[in-house]
């Protein structure tokens, strides 16, 4: 080997060996170098990466109300202060958005009661147009009455008592009353009732008679057949005139038959509930010559409503 020469040994004194260079790290962390030498060891940049990562995450963490980093207390009152304002304003959203749902919910129901309203109205006004048309339909549909005839059976004067067993004369008279009844109406029928008939000398009544109720249908006729008599009806002074003995004067005796039919139909249940009158009187004459034999009265009668 050759021997080394002043000047090289004075440049090794003065510059250390290369591989003698290391790097320091500060404690504090606050710093890091700008370069590290080029032959410093490859753990030394692993382990400055990892010192700047792990400050980073403790500087996270510090503000993390979890661990130990500590937060202001305006901080955190400004904060609590937006929330609650952020809360009230959502509340205040949601009240208005309820309003509205509760005030279309209620016009939903006026529009509905309306809708019911008026289609209850528009019935009951149809309903009661139709009923006023089958009224003044079915009110000009008289019923036809006509009393065809009467038959004297027999005809009796006689001396007697009457109940409280005062002296007067007795009269005893039967006869039979034909009739015929038509309903005219073209959509309904009738129930018919009638007064009772009564045979009637001057106002002295010397016979009466009943006729049964009856259903009469739409467009039907019937013939009715009614019994009229009087059994000892007492005569008191009104029939002095009054005689059936044979031989004496037996002149033919002025009667009147009266009596009033009602007829009611339910043309639309007891809502249109038509009634029809007919009022009936008949002049007729008692000829004793003539007991047993059909008298017509189709030309003798009066009809009225």
């Amino acid at each position: 080997m050759h021997a080394k020469t002043d000047s090289e040994a004075t440049s090794y004194a003065s510059s250390p060996p290369r591989q003698q260079a290391y790097y320091v790290q500060s404690p504090s962390h606050e710093s890091t170098p700008a370069h590290s030498p080029a032959g410093s060891p490859p753990h030394s940049a692993s382990l400055g990466q990892h010192s700047r990562e792990s400050s980073t995450s403790r500087y996270s963490g510090s503000l993390k109300p979890g661990r130990s980093g500590k937060i202001n207390p305006n901080q955190a009152d400004q904060r609590g202060g937006m929330w609650r304002e952020e809360d009230a304003i959502v509340e205040e959203e949601a009240g208005l958005l309820q309003e509205e749902v509760d005030e279309e919910q209620k016009r939903k129901g006026i529009r509905r009661r309306f809708y019911v309203l008026g289609f209850m109205f528009a019935f009951l006004v149809l309903f009661f147009f139709f009923a006023l048309i089958l009224w003044g339909a079915s009110h000009n549909k008289h019923p036809i009455v006509t009393v065809n005839s009467i038959t004297f059976h027999n005809f009796v004067i006689q001396a007697g008592t009457d109940a409280s067993l005062v002296p007067t004369g007795l009269s005893t008279l039967n006869s039979t009353v034909k009739l015929s009844y038509r309903n005219t109406g073209t959509f309904f029928g009738v129930h018919v009732s009638s007064t009772p008939l009564v045979l009637y000398y001057s106002q002295l009544v010397l016979a009466a008679g009943n006729m049964n109720k009856f259903y009469q249908s739409r467009k039907s006729e019937r013939s009715l057949t009614a019994v009229v008599q009087g059994n000892d009806v007492p005569l008191y002074g009104g029939g002095s005139s009054l005689s059936s003995t044979p031989g004496k004067d037996t002149r033919p005796i002025p009667l009147s038959l009266n009596f009033t039919l009602r007829s009611r139909a339910y043309v639309l249940g007891k809502l249109v509930r038509p009634k029809f009158y007919t009022i009936v009187k008949c002049s007729l004459t008692l000829d004793q010559t003539k007991i047993g034999t059909t008298v017509s009265l189709k030309n003798s009668c009066e009809y009225s409503d």
